[in-house]
C-alpha cells in the first residue's frame, strides 16, 4: 500500500510539473479504488450503490479543480481521501441521510484493473471533434484552459448545473469513444 500511496504522490508532483501522462496515468490508478470505496460508503450508508459513479466523478472533478491547493511535500492519498470522503458525505447529505464514514475505509488496497495504453494528445483531439458542440466546449474550458465551472457558465450563458452536466456527459462520451478507439 506503501509504494501505491509513493506512486501517486510521484505521478502528481510530475503532473503538476505539466506532465499530462502522469496526470493521466494517476487518474487512472485512483478511479478504481475510488469507485470500490464510494460504493462500499453507499452500502454501509444504506443506499444503492448505482449512484458511485457519479461521486467518483464528482471526486476526480474536485480532484482537477483543486489540484492547485495539493502541498508538493505532502503525500497524495491523504489529501485524495479528504476529497473522496467529504464528496461521499455531500451525496449522502443531497439524500437526506447524515452518516459518519470512516477515511480509513478509503484506504484498503484493491486490485485494480491492468494498466491500459493511453490515448495519444492527437486521438483525444479527435475523439473530442466528435462531441457535440457544447460538451466540446466545457471540456475544452474545464480541462484544457482550467476554467471553473463558474466562470465556464458565464462564458457560454449557462447555468453551473448545465456546465457540470455537459462535462459529465463529455467525459463519458470521450472516455467511451477512447476505449472503443
Amino acid at each position: 500500500m506503501r509504494g501505491r500511496e509513493d506512486e501517486w504522490t510521484g505521478l502528481m508532483r510530475s503532473a503538476m510539473a505539466g506532465d499530462d501522462a502522469a496526470y493521466h496515468r494517476l487518474l487512472r490508478a485512483v478511479t478504481p479504488v475510488l469507485r470500490a470505496a464510494a460504493r462500499r460508503g453507499l452500502a454501509r450508508a444504506g443506499q444503492p450503490p448505482d449512484q458511485a459513479e457519479d461521486i467518483v466523478q464528482e471526486i476526480l472533478l474536485a480532484v482537477h479543480l483543486k489540484r492547485h491547493t495539493w502541498d508538493s511535500e505532502a503525500p497524495f492519498a491523504p489529501w485524495l481521501f479528504a476529497i473522496a470522503r467529504n464528496k461521499l458525505i455531500d451525496a449522502l447529505r443531497r439524500r437526506g441521510r447524515r452518516i459518519f464514514v470512516n477515511i480509513d475505509d478509503f484506504a484498503e488496497a484493491l486490485p485494480g484493473e491492468a494498466p491500459q495504453e493511453t490515448a495519444s494528445a492527437g486521438e483525444v483531439a479527435a475523439q473530442l471533434d466528435t462531441l457535440p458542440q457544447r460538451q466540446r466546449d466545457v471540456l475544452q474550458s474545464i480541462a484544457v484552459e482550467s476554467a471553473s465551472i463558474k466562470d465556464t457558465a458565464a462564458r457560454f450563458s449557462m447555468s453551473e448545473g448545465a456546465v457540470r452536466v455537459a462535462l459529465h456527459r463529455g467525459l463519458s462520451a470521450l472516455t467511451a469513444k477512447l476505449r472503443d478507439h
